[in-house]
């Protein structure tokens, strides 16, 4: 009776398990990407392109070949950037809306920024310029302000300056070039030809990468660190151009007058920003192996690690920056290196990073050693960028203090 009884209840069991098995191996497909995703990806990619047909139709006078094929070139790499990140979009339309539209406001009479009121005060390159350095020191200081008081409202409010600041000096950069051709069509050039404009360059590329870390890793606590080297050249900035008067636009000096500048220039400073912002976040790891606001700022290993991206971008395009310069040289002087006090330099920082990442990739430099040696790299790197022109003369003088 025990056994008959029990046996219909084992068999409904493993009929149980039988029903059950079947429906546990039946996946629903659902796509990896939303829809909605797809199509926002694909109306920016859309909207670049018609921008920059836009350009082309309409600015074609004042563009050679050379200038076309970057402009065409350029918009599969700010797509993939839209894509990989998604704030850059938000700026990038920010940029070609206030540039055009100062333009528009400009139209062909440059004497319009001295009593249009949006031109004087707000989207002139030098208004805009000087937008984006007072920004930038607030975001320093609303930057402290949250590390200090443990405010993530005031981290918040910092990050925002801190786009704010990069939307203006992007957007004073572009109305600067504008500027310059409606002094002379044989005046016109990208404004990446003198000190000014390069440390302007400079803020603003440093200032990029941070944002992308900050989001990447989620924390304001960097930009206290990071943002003080962006404010000391925007110091910088402000007496030179006091000083110098070095703000006004000027023809370019035979030297600069190659295409090869457009390039060189700008792959030159994507490595002075990246090493600039590894040597701030090798500030942040002493502090923090030391315990000095140790549990407001980021782990070690956090630290470690932007450290290392940041020196491995920088160096990457620093070297492509060093192979263009030595082509232009080249063609501008007849030799691809000449041992000027500028090229000089630019090999003992190329030297200083390549063994920096020698030793962490092969012997794997870690910890107190490795920051101490970035921050170190920093004054090399500032040798080379700010003190060569202030102390040395050679065939770079045209950038001479």
């Amino acid at each position: 009776m025990d056994v008959t009884s029990s046996a219909p209840h084992r068999r409904s069991s493993r009929d149980k398990k039988v029903e059950i098995a079947p429906s546990s191996r039946i996946r629903v497909w659902q796509p990896r990407v939303r829809p909605q995703i797809l199509f926002f990806d694909l109306m920016f990619a859309v909207v670049l392109v018609c921008g920059a047909a836009f350009a082309l139709t309409k600015y074609h006078a004042h563009m050679n070949y050379y200038d076309q094929l970057v402009l065409v070139c350029t918009i599969p790499a700010l797509t993939a950037l839209g894509w990989r990140w998604k704030p850059a979009r938000v700026l990038m339309v920010g940029i070609a809306a206030l540039s055009l539209f100062s333009i528009h406001l400009y139209g062909d009479d440059l004497t319009r920024a001295d009593h249009a009121f949006l031109l004087k005060y707000f989207l002139s390159s030098q208004s805009a310029i000087l937008w984006m350095s007072s920004l930038f020191v607030l975001a320093t200081l609303f930057y402290w302000i949250g590390l200090l008081s443990r405010s993530g409202s005031a981290g918040a409010i910092a990050s925002m300056l801190t786009w704010s600041a990069v939307l203006m000096g992007f957007v004073g950069m572009m109305v600067r070039w504008y500027e310059s051709y409606l002094i002379g069509p044989d005046i016109g050039h990208i404004p990446i030809s003198n000190l000014y404009e390069v440390f302007v360059l400079f803020n603003l590329i440093t200032a990029l990468f941070y944002l992308y870390y900050e989001g990447h890793y989620k924390t304001h606590a960097l930009g206290a660190f990071v943002l003080l080297i962006i404010s000391a050249a925007v110091s910088f900035m402000m007496w030179y151009s006091i000083s110098r008067d070095a703000q006004q636009i000027q023809p370019l000096v035979p030297a600069l007058q190659s295409w090869w500048m457009k390039i060189h220039v700008p792959a030159n400073f994507i490595g002075y920003g990246s090493f600039a912002l590894s040597a701030m976040v090798a500030v942040t790891y002493l502090m923090k192996d030391k315990g000095i606001l140790g549990d407001r700022l980021p782990a070690l290993e956090v630290l470690d690690d932007v450290m290392y991206k940041s020196i491995s971008v920088g160096f990457a395009f620093f070297t492509i920056a060093t192979i263009l310069g030595a082509l232009w040289a080249a063609e501008a002087w007849g030799g691809y290196w000449s041992w000027d006090p500028k090229e000089t330099w630019a090999l003992i920082v190329w030297l200083n990073y390549a063994v920096w990442l020698h030793m962490r990739l092969i012997k794997g430099l870690r910890g107190r050693p490795s920051a101490w040696w970035a921050l170190t790299g920093l004054v090399v790197t500032t040798f080379a960028f700010i003190g060569v022109n202030m102390f040395l003369s050679g065939l770079h003088s045209y950038g001479k203090l």
